[in-house]
């Protein structure tokens, strides 16, 4: 018996288990397709998505090792992943040359009113924080490449919560993708499978859910250039319907392009939801900092990709008596409890963290954490059965190595091992300092938030926003050198506030003034203090000035220190609270403590200038007055400020 009729075709749906069987009274036993049995409104997505695609058939997805085991066999089968039998279960992915990284170019924001999505810059100047697309021409964009795009392949339907299941902070997504690497790598990165089905279909959650389609594509021409890694580059397209709460991504197979839980659902519409229900989707660590005394706070940091944000929530601290703890590295949610308390919860399961520069010297933990159960994807192999990437240990003697194309590789080649955008794919519990309450459904409570990006000069190493509505800004005039994570090639620094400008969900004035709202929404809010930290400054050789690290601990010293109040710690600047250096902790390095903490008159001038520039065009109209308000501020300081 057919599952249902798509249009002419017949469509067979099963899970793990196969098709289902019902009894009902004396009635016998009859197949029942699994689409059948799952709540309305999914059922009517997974076939409205299946008379657009034309798979050859439905799988929904159950999480289990047995659906899990069978997928990686696949996987296997198709050269998509080589097994990696140095380490417990673990994988290589080597994806098409042509889809390494987010398309930020092809990401759009789909709403009637483009004001909504983005903001509408002065004059002619062009955008830089997202891209509108109309809802026709997203349909228009839909009809051109989905129609048949998973002929001959495999809808799966995977079910994800985002969050502790039991969690009030969490939401529940359903992606459809034709790619069994996007299955494999949700099951690590979300909560995914049979629990996530059965809490949808709760009388509580009212079925809805986020919905997210997903296809590697078909290239119009038909000719698949890499079949162990099918994707349409030259079409690829990534839109948000913020309106319906719905993500349609097309053509890649690649990281936030294709995990739909991660950029595109826990940000560009979770910070859309977030407006709309008064709590903030951010890109930013969560880790747990507990002192010499026992005592133990929690602090978020937003860092751009590839800036440290994986070594910051995995630190080992190098003062004495400190230890930290990790509950995420790449994505926050927060909200005011009922007692003003804002407390977060780390939306994912696992870690997607960029390979290079990941090594023992840098993040240990790290390394301890990703070599089983791992999807490595565009790293090197050794011919003893492991991987390879730049900053990683040298292998042993006689071990050669294959770069991420498939080609010999030897030290010294010009051509670098393995891609700069590679990637681990690991579970978040095998971290061996995972926060016990990582998983914690009220969340952890917040007292400190950082903000922070790659800038070589000018910026001090950390310094505190004197209140809520300058901590805003400090996040809004965020800069930081561009990395490998996306399209972006060569260095240059380039505006990023609150590490969010590829992943707004809806125009930037408007989340501004979101943040803004945080303080006065509801009265006995506690706010944390806000910090900016700067681990690239460079001396005028080119060299790093601050060892890093887990020398960062430090720093979490110090404004710990503040957010205890501590007298005497800090002293005014222009551009906020330093440290001084009686209570800054520097004993045992070698370091220029006036040089990391210098403020140049002259160059915060032209700084701000830049940043208010910046602003004023792009926000227009939509740049709240208390953001204008903080910028005369900032200049009046610097106008009157005496260096000493």
């Amino acid at each position: 018996m057919p599952d249902f009729d798509c249009g002419g075709e017949y469509v067979s749906v099963r899970n793990c288990a196969g098709h289902f069987q019902r009894v009902s009274g004396s009635q016998p036993a009859r197949k029942l397709s699994v689409v059948s049995l799952l709540p309305n409104k999914l059922r009517q997505f997974v076939e409205e998505s299946v008379r657009l695609c034309r798979p050859s058939d439905v799988y929904v997805c159950d999480g289990s090792e047995a659906e899990n085991s069978m997928l990686i066999d696949r996987l296997l089968e198709n050269r998509t992943i080589v097994a990696l039998p140095k380490y417990k279960n673990c994988f290589l992915a080597r994806s098409s040359p042509r889809d390494v990284a987010r398309v930020e170019s092809r990401t759009f924001i789909c709403t009637r009113e483009r004001r909504v999505a983005v903001n509408v810059p002065r004059g002619s100047v062009k955008g830089q924080l997202g891209n509108w697309m109309s809802p026709e021409d997203a349909d228009r964009a839909i009809a051109e490449r989905f129609p048949g795009c998973m002929r001959g392949r495999t809808m799966y339907v995977i079910p994800f919560s985002m969050g502790p299941l039991n969690s009030p902070y969490s939401k529940i997504g359903v992606q459809l993708t034709d790619s069994p690497y996007v299955v494999c790598s949700m099951r690590v990165m979300t909560r995914m499978g049979t629990q996530v089905l059965e809490k949808l279909d709760s009388p509580e959650a009212d079925c809805y859910f986020v919905k997210a389609l997903h296809s590697v594509g078909t290239p119009a021409d038909g000719r698949i250039e890499h079949p162990h890694w099918p994707c349409d580059p030259d079409r690829t397209i990534i839109l948000h319907k913020l309106e319906t709460d719905e993500i349609v991504s097309y053509g890649s197979g690649y990281g936030g392009n294709s995990l739909l839980g991660k950029k595109c659902f826990a940000l560009r519409i979770g910070s859309s939801i977030a407006r709309r229900e008064g709590w903030l989707a951010e890109h930013m660590l969560i880790l747990g900092v507990t002192d010499p005394k026992g005592r133990k706070r929690y602090v978020v940091a937003a860092f751009p990709s590839s800036c440290g944000k994986t070594n910051m929530a995995m630190m080992q601290p190098s003062l004495p008596g400190y230890k930290v703890e990790c509950v995420g590295d790449d994505i926050v949610w927060m909200r005011f409890d009922r007692d003003g308390q804002l407390r977060a919860i780390n939306p994912e399961f696992g870690f997607f963290g960029v390979a290079p520069g990941t090594s023992r010297a840098t993040n240990p933990v790290a390394m301890d954490t990703v070599f089983e159960n791992t999807i490595f994807t565009n790293v090197a192999q050794t011919s003893d059965g492991g991987v390879y990437w730049e900053g990683m240990e040298a292998p042993e003697p006689g071990v050669t190595i294959t770069d991420w194309q498939g080609e010999p590789w030897t030290p010294g080649t010009s051509r670098p091992a393995a891609h700069p955008n590679s990637r681990f794919c690991t579970p978040a519990e095998q971290c061996p300092i995972i926060d016990p309450h990582w998983q914690s459904p009220e969340g952890v409570p917040i007292d400190a938030i950082l903000f922070g990006g790659r800038r070589p000069k000018g910026v001090p190493l950390v310094y505190e926003a004197f209140d809520w509505k300058h901590g805003v800004f400090v996040g809004a005039s965020m800069k930081s050198e561009t990395t490998a994570a996306a399209e972006h090639k060569g260095k240059s620094i380039m505006h990023d506030p609150f590490a969010m400008r590829p992943f707004f969900g809806y125009n930037f004035g408007h989340y501004l003034q979101h943040w803004l709202s945080m303080e006065t929404a509801v009265p006995g809010r506690k706010l944390p203090k806000v910090y900016h930290v700067n681990w690239f400054r460079k001396d005028d050789q080119g060299k790093f000035m601050w060892p890093g690290y887990g020398e960062n601990s430090r720093v979490l010293d110090w404004i710990l220190r503040r957010v205890d109040d501590e007298p005497g710690t800090a002293r005014p600047t222009p551009i906020g609270y330093v440290p001084t250096r009686e209570t800054f902790n520097t004993e045992g390095l070698r370091v220029d403590f006036d040089a990391l903490f210098s403020v140049s008159v002259d160059f915060w001038k032209e700084e701000i200038a830049e940043v208010a520039n910046f602003l004023n065009e792009q926000l227009a109209e939509d740049l709240p007055k208390d953001i204008q308000v903080q910028i005369d501020k900032i200049f009046s300081r610097l106008n009157t400020y005496q260096i000493y």
